[in-house]
């Protein structure tokens, strides 16, 4: 009895491998070309094709033309064969023509940016080709984001400190950040609002009554998340100098204490520095100038700001601080750290590029 004719052997590199072990476990990737990964990788451990159909639920001639398209192409025969279609009405010519505008240009009317209306008719493109072109290259001329750069003359020693205090915080001791959040409004709005329900968002009342505010004194612990707050109603050295002492009560006396601030005047203050200058276990570490964002603490207040302040209704002042006491409290009791994970060298990199993107400002 004649014997059928041999498939073709089927080897693997470890470097193909490796990225067809990626492709089977990726869920951005389309499914397709996950599945064909899968075929090939049993294929290659020696799992006969039926099996592999059986397990797959797809047909054996699938796998068997999966395989045979791997053997001769490789990797690149995995992918779908190009499908004939429509002729391209924009060439590349007229596309590069509006990314050159968009980037490059403003609208002739005195507007600040380009939209997808005002680019559709000083191109000629549709409305709807000009979105796509959007974004696919990550155009978005609408969005704006904020920048300001620190003009400490020690801002990389400061950096330096803050961020080395993140990454490899010294033995026995607590590394803290600190600051506090002014203005906390008690804000109670004029009317009751509407819950969120199917097919639409809460809405609160766009007015709303002004009851006083509050000052968050806050200290976060860098290791594990947990914060340390106490509301007060103004934020003179006085105030941060009582919630610096409340701290100290509250870490242990064999630990040194490490303190991340910002060079708010208050925490600079005569009286501050004698106090800690009484207090060897006491290290201040101040943040450049205009960088807030080295402070961790900044972004626990984004998060009670978020989830806690901003959409409530408040009567009073005390009901404020009762409800920021119960947030806090619980935050406490599930918290985790905030992961930090840029160097210095990093950071210092991504400033040198967005400089030299800026006109005047050297290198």
């Amino acid at each position: 009895m004649g014997m059928g004719r041999p498939k073709a052997e089927l080897v693997l590199t470890d470097e193909e491998r490796a990225q067809l072990l990626s492709f089977a476990r990726s869920r951005s990737l389309p499914a397709a070309l996950s599945s064909r990964a899968h075929m090939i990788l049993s294929s290659a451990d020696g799992e006969a094709s039926k099996s592999i159909a059986q397990r797959l639920k797809i047909s054996q001639a699938t796998v068997g033309k999966w395989r045979a398209r791997f053997i001769a192409y490789r990797i690149g025969g995995l992918y779908d064969d190009v499908r004939p279609g429509a002729p391209r009405s924009i060439d590349d010519e007229r596309v590069a023509q509006l990314i050159n505008m968009t980037l490059h240009t403003k609208p002739a009317d005195g507007a600040t940016h380009w939209s997808v209306r005002a680019m559709a008719a000083e191109t000629g493109i549709s409305k709807s080709s000009v979105q796509r072109y959007f974004q696919l290259f990550g155009l978005q001329p609408h969005r704006c984001e904020t920048f300001k750069l620190s003009t400490d003359p020690f801002f990389i020693e400061k950096l330096r400190d803050v961020v080395g205090l993140y990454l490899d915080p010294p033995d026995k001791a607590l590394v803290i950040c600190v600051d506090e959040k002014t203005q906390c409004q008690a804000l109670e709005r004029t009317q009751p609002g509407l819950p969120m329900g199917l097919g639409h968002v809460q809405s609160i009342t766009h007015d709303y009554v002004r009851h006083g505010t509050t000052t968050l004194f806050a200290a976060l612990n860098v290791l594990n998340g947990a914060v340390l707050t106490r509301c007060k109603p103004r934020h003179r050295h006085q105030e941060f100098l009582a919630f610096l002492r409340e701290i100290d009560d509250a870490v242990p006396a064999e630990l040194d204490i490490h303190c991340i601030v910002d060079n708010y005047s208050t925490h600079n203050h005569p009286t501050i520095k004698t106090w800690i200058a009484q207090r060897p276990r006491w290290h201040m570490h101040f943040t450049p100038t205009y960088s807030s964002w080295l402070n961790q603490v900044e972004r626990f207040f984004a998060v009670i700001t978020d989830k806690a302040i901003r959409r409530d209704s408040f009567t009073s002042v005390s009901q404020l601080i009762e409800r920021i006491d119960q947030f806090v409290a619980s935050y406490n009791t599930h918290c985790q750290p905030f992961r930090w994970t840029a160097t210095a060298e990093s950071i210092l990199e991504k400033l040198h590029r967005l400089c030299s993107r800026i006109s005047g400002t050297g290198h």
